[in-house]
């Protein structure tokens, strides 16, 4: 709801952020809950008289309607008719009371046989493995109709940009259906024989009818609770465009999603607009978790289409395969207080459509105060091409595993966005380490410019003009805090990407491991910079050549940057598991002149118009101190 007062709200040009919610008015309620004994979806959706399935509230709620669902396991997707009518007249689908709903893209079997007739060995060998027990089932075509995931492999229509020469295919061409026993998914092995190889996997038949298992210490599935992924998505309208629909407190497990481009997720807003959600979990998805835009690039544009102005806030988003929300050509989007972990799973990074978040064109949106952890091989956000009018701020951005950056800014040329307040910690880099040549002696001191094999960055920008990072903790990145690329010949509207203007202003660099900043030129600016831990020539500007690699005073001196910056001996630790920061401080920092568009700190806190310390923090104090770092307001 709208607070004029909210300085973390305030876009780069100024404005604040255009917050559409208001109170909602419900005039009829229907309740569902497969668990009364009298459920039915016969009956008329009272308390008294509940529907069984979520689908059957969501044929009939109209505008003003509240679909409440109690506690239990629902199988089924659920396809809402219709949306609302305005901020005030949504339609809502919310876990009564709070308690734990659950739906599920997927059925529990149970009809399992010894597997037989399939080599357990590698090539033509005669000899079986000793005590290795596979199971088999065929799936029942009553539980698989219209959509059977073992039919279907990961990657969909759009395969125009995937870099063949650099992929290995396999993830891409395994089925999308998963296998979960007791709750645990088990991994997905592309010929029989490497069942014998990998306890808790298992492989498909080529026609997508019989899946062979095998278990832990080769266990009796009887043992277990066994689930397999039927369903594509778990709440997605059948038909686009539907408005002001409010999704709350729901949990979404198990969606069969092949991964984007087209983008579809687990929860689908399926090209709709206004959409409110909030307090949900999305555990388990293939591909995607939530998609919040216009799906894909080959639907036309249709005159006066509104695409994006949603909410998704304090929802926790897990275990998704590729992408956890993806929003093509989106405006007006509010993300906040969520967390996001263990997205990039499938590792499909090459086909460019992976990352904890992953927005097209985005205008005018807000990312604030989520929770980004163990990003496997993918961004943490990315935002893709032709951004205008950004703000991400107060975000907690954390261990990219085998990822090469945590922030992507693409090809943005036009209008400033904003990166200020955040956390940005532990990159670790995806490239071939084999192919980092050796440099013994003096053998690498005449080269010209760096060998660009090894990455690992905190912001990663192509082609991006007029990127605003201020106030931030950058630290333990592989290669480097920030690392720039002009992209000249990626031409679309009228120019290529240059890299110039963007603004560097009193962040604090930790411990990376080349650099603090790789500009790839000197048309940019930097001002009270705070480095530490830092190896020799770390702010570096790579064009013209010969690349030049500085200390902070001949940056200072060559380039005229951060004179107000300075160098200080940090100690700083982060626990992942508890959200903490332990940092111990030698002196404490000078305050440096405030960044005029930065009013308050990662907490939110107001600080002075004319000064405050570099970083994300108020006030740092001498010696050791521990910070709760979690930025989510609701916990």
């Amino acid at each position: 709801m709208k607070n004029s007062t909210d300085l973390t709200a305030i876009l780069p040009d100024g404005q604040m952020f255009d917050f559409w919610e208001t109170e909602q008015v419900y005039e009829r309620e229907i309740h569902v809950n497969n668990g009364a004994s009298n459920a039915s979806d016969d009956n008329d959706g009272t308390f008294e008289h509940p529907f069984k399935t979520i689908n059957a509230a969501a044929q009939i709620a109209t505008p003003g309607t509240k679909v409440l669902i109690h506690e239990g396991t629902y199988r089924e997707t659920v396809h809402p008719a219709r949306g609302g009518l305005g901020p005030d007249k949504m339609i809502s689908y919310e876990a009564y009371q709070g308690k734990e709903v659950i739906i599920k893209a997927s059925v529990e079997v149970t009809k399992f046989k010894p597997s037989e007739g399939w080599r357990l060995t590698e090539g033509f060998s005669r000899e079986t493995p000793e005590g290795i027990k596979v199971w088999e089932i065929e799936l029942d075509p009553e539980d698989f109709k219209g959509y059977n995931p073992f039919c279907a492999v990961n990657i969909l229509h759009d395969r125009v940009f995937i870099e063949y020469d650099k992929t290995d295919m396999t993830t891409y061409l395994n089925r999308r259906g998963m296998v979960f026993v007791d709750g645990v998914p088990l991994k997905q092995v592309p010929l029989y024989y490497m069942l014998a190889k990998n306890e808790n996997s298992f492989w498909v038949e080529a026609n997508g009818q019989k899946v062979h298992i095998r278990l832990a210490g080769d266990g009796n599935p009887a043992d277990h609770t066994i689930e397999l992924t039927n369903r594509e998505q778990c709440f997605a309208p059948k038909v686009p465009f539907l408005p002001y629909i409010k999704v709350k407190g729901l949990t979404m497990a198990h969606a069969a999603t092949g991964a984007p481009v087209p983008q579809r997720g687990a929860l689908s807003a399926y090209r709709g607009h206004h959409w409110i959600i909030e307090d949900c979990t999305i555990d388990w998805s293939n591909g995607t978790g939530i998609d919040c835009g216009n799906e894909c690039w080959h639907h036309p544009p249709i005159e006066g289409q509104i695409i994006g102005n949603t909410i998704i806030r304090r929802n926790t988003i897990k275990n998704v395969g590729v992408c956890a929300i993806a929003g093509m050509f989106v405006k007006n989007m509010l993300v906040e207080d969520n967390l996001i972990v263990g997205t990039g799973w499938q590792r499909m990074e090459l086909s460019w459509e992976a990352g904890g978040l992953k927005f097209h064109d985005s205008v005018n949106s807000l990312i604030r105060r989520n929770v980004f952890k163990e990003c496997y091989g993918c961004d943490a956000i990315w935002l893709d091409v032709g951004n205008e009018n950004n703000r991400i701020t107060s975000n907690l951005l954390l261990d990219g595993i085998d990822s090469r950056e945590h922030i992507f800014m693409e090809c943005t040329r036009d209008s400033e966005n904003l990166i200020d307040n955040n956390i940005i910690w532990n990159v670790e880099g995806r490239y071939d380490r084999d192919a980092v040549p050796e440099e013994p002696g003096s053998s690498g001191w005449y080269k010209k410019t760096d060998l660009e094999i090894k990455n690992g960055y905190g912001i990663y920008v192509e082609g991006t003009d007029r990127l605003r990072i201020s106030n931030n903790l950058i630290g333990k990145c592989n290669k480097s805090g920030f690392y720039g690329k002009a992209v000249a010949f990626r031409i679309a509207w009228g120019r290529g990407g240059t890299s110039r203007e963007n603004k560097f202003y009193n962040n604090i660099f930790y411990d990376c491991g080349d650099a603090a900043i790789i500009m790839p030129n000197p048309h940019n600016e930097a001002e009270g910079n705070v480095y530490s831990k830092m190896p020799g020539g770390y702010l570096r500007v790579k064009y013209p050549q010969p690349e030049m690699c500085l200390d902070l005073e001949t940056w200072q001196e060559f380039c005229g940057f951060d004179h107000t910056g300075a160098t200080a001996n940090f100690e700083i630790e982060i626990n992942s598991d508890d959200l903490t920061m332990d940092i111990y401080l030698e002196e404490e920092l000078a305050e440096v002149e405030a960044d005029q568009k930065i009013s308050t700190d990662y907490f939110a806190t107001k600080l002075s118009e004319k000064s405050r310390v570099p970083g994300p923090f108020s006030k740092l104090k001498k010696g050791k101190v521990t910070i709760d770092i979690d930025p989510r307001q609701l916990r």
